[in-house]
């Protein structure tokens, strides 16, 4: 494996304060720890460790610190975590991890598909990756850049599995029954279809209550009396006032 070489200094001043001016200044806050050393608070150019990302080496690059501090000097080292904001994506913190070339360690490889499965081309197949790293085992010396995995001869319903991975001078970890990568068939949606039977009732119902309806309603009319129309009562016998006032007048 390559080693790359980036420049930090120590950092003796510490707070969210001194870090946002850090940060404003093109600095990257970094730690960089181990088990025979104590956390040490560092500082990164952003502008060397962006040239590092995009050297196409990944993340598992073995990077020497040259650490601009008599006390500590260079420090073989591997990034362990990249901390960056959720909304712009900056990069906030770098905690690197010093490591030795003599002793194994463990670190998550990522896995890269090459080809296109025969399924997928001939067939209209969906290629599913599941696993994108897998745990591997090995000296620092032996770190693979990526896990290459040859999909083309995959046919709908085929799979790779870890304990198909076959890799030299490394262990892997992972569960061996784990799926790496498959093909399953096309995905096809159906409209669900209306039954003729069921389209040609729903039309007599509402029929049927409408008549309904309208047979109670002529059958309202006809018990109530019509409104606006004032009964007419039998005339009776009319006083005779004028008979007697003629005859009082004689």
């Amino acid at each position: 494996m390559r080693e790359i070489m980036l420049k930090a200094k120590a950092r003796d001043k510490f707070g969210k304060e001194h870090v946002k001016k850090l940060r404003r200044k093109g600095v990257i806050p970094a730690v960089v720890y181990g088990a025979e050393i104590s956390p040490l608070p560092l500082e990164v150019e952003a502008k060397s460790f962006h040239a590092l990302l995009r050297s196409g080496l990944g993340e598992n690059v073995i990077i020497t610190l040259n650490i601009d501090d008599p006390k500590n000097g260079d420090k073989k080292v591997l990034i362990r975590e990249i901390q960056r904001d959720p909304v712009w994506g900056n990069i906030l913190h770098i905690d690197f991890q010093q490591i030795s070339l003599t002793k194994k360690l463990t670190i998550n490889v990522p896995v890269h598909l090459v080809g296109t499965p025969l399924g997928v081309q001939q067939d209209g197949g969906i290629l599913q990756h599941v696993l994108r790293e897998l745990e591997v085992e090995c000296l620092p010396t032996d770190i693979p850049e990526k896990i290459e995995v040859d999909v083309s001869n995959l046919k709908i319903g085929d799979s790779i599995h870890v304990g198909d991975i076959k890799l030299e001078g490394a262990e892997l970890l992972s569960d061996p029954q784990g799926s790496i990568v498959s093909v399953v068939p096309p995905t096809i949606f159906k409209e669900p279809e209306v039954a003729p039977a069921a389209a040609a009732e729903e039309p007599e119902v509402i029929t049927e209550k409408k008549e309904e309806e309208e047979k109670e309603e002529e059958a309202k009319k006809k018990e109530e009396p019509e409104k606006g129309v004032k009964e007419e009562k039998p005339a009776g016998p009319k006083a005779p006032e004028k008979e007697e006032k003629k005859k009082e007048g004689k």
